[in-house]
């Protein structure tokens, strides 16, 4: 998504030279905690769909209180029965929109579109119109998608994913060229173009999980990589051989991401009592675990707080007060 080379990129905010930085994970809610699972079913939501009520104040608070990023994610369907979650259940271009609207300093990212099942160009005028319209923050997270569900009902092949997903990535590097757009014969079309051209130089393309792809093409046609949660020693070794993969073809350190599942306790020396992709913790040995990340090459993390029992306003007043400033650049 080339435009021009001058401008700044949105993976500057969320990457910092000697420093790691924080996004939140949409939805914001305490869905996972006990008391938010007995909110859901007094409120008659089903289990997987999120409580949006203090969604837009809660997102204006992560804005000004020094975040990096928010992330949401595509949940084109919700299928109770096999995966029972429905992520952040707005479409993720009109959610961009929206967060362009209420929002001033932090990258809006995708994490992630599922590629295979959009055509590629609406997939560039949406992000270019939700790059304009915030200023330049869009980070486009991308991924070939997991749910299997998904694809018969557009009538796409889900076992073609991968081949799909490498030509959608051509496809948007190509559409907001100022010659036109691209055509299936490799060449271009110049009497139409994509409207509006995006505010940043380059949209940054992170990919989510592996998309089916070798490692030298994940290095080389994308601008960073977001993994699974997992332990020291996997993140480490991932985000090394990302880093080797990017040296090797002449290419800048682009950024490597991964999340947490948080629930900050009340007291600051609680141990972690860990839980899938996260713990409960307590502020001190959760700083302990930050900085071993920070150690091993992450540059973002992107923390998910549906899990915590304690109102969701405190928790991210007390990561703005207590945390954010001690791994500021």
């Amino acid at each position: 998504m080339t435009t021009s080379s001058h401008r700044p990129s949105a993976l500057d905010l969320i990457r910092r030279p000697h420093g790691m930085t924080f996004g939140i994970e949409l939805p914001l809610d305490n869905d996972w905690s006990p008391d938010g699972e007995e909110k859901r079913k007094a409120e008659g939501r089903p289990f997987g769909v999120p409580d949006l009520t203090r969604y837009a104040d809660l997102v204006r608070q992560v804005d000004r209180s020094g975040f990096a990023a928010v992330w949401m994610r595509d949940v084109p369907v919700f299928d109770p029965v096999n995966f029972g979650d429905a992520g952040s259940v707005y479409d993720p271009f009109v959610n961009l929109g929206y967060l362009a609207g209420i929002t001033e300093n932090v990258a809006l990212g995708t994490a992630a579109i599922v590629l295979p099942l959009r055509h590629p160009m609406m997939v560039a005028k949406a992000a270019a119109s939700a790059d304009h319209l915030s200023g330049g923050r869009v980070i486009l997270g991308v991924a070939t998608g997991d749910r299997p569900v998904e694809f018969p009902l557009l009538g796409i092949d889900f076992e073609k994913r991968g081949e799909t997903f490498r030509e959608s990535v051509a496809y948007l590097r190509a559409a907001c060229q100022q010659d036109g757009l691209p055509l299936e014969d490799g060449g271009r079309e110049p009497a139409y173009d994509l409207l509006p051209k995006p505010r940043q130089a380059t949209i940054p393309l992170i990919i989510a999980g592996q998309g089916r792809q070798s490692p030298d093409w994940i290095a080389e046609n994308m601008d960073g990589r977001f993994v699974y949660p997992g332990n020291i020693e996997r993140l480490m070794s991932q985000a090394q051989d990302w880093r080797a993969a990017r040296k090797e073809k002449g290419l800048g350190m682009g950024a490597f991401i991964t999340a947490f599942h948080l629930d900050l306790a009340a007291d600051p020396d609680e141990p972690p009592t860990p839980r899938r992709f996260g713990a409960r913790i307590g502020r001190n040995p959760f700083l302990r675990h930050l900085d071993r990340l920070k150690a091993i090459g992450v540059d973002h993390l992107a923390l998910l707080l549906r899990p915590s029992q304690r109102p969701l306003d405190e928790v991210i007043d007390e990561l703005a007060r207590e945390v954010l400033p001690h791994f500021a650049s």
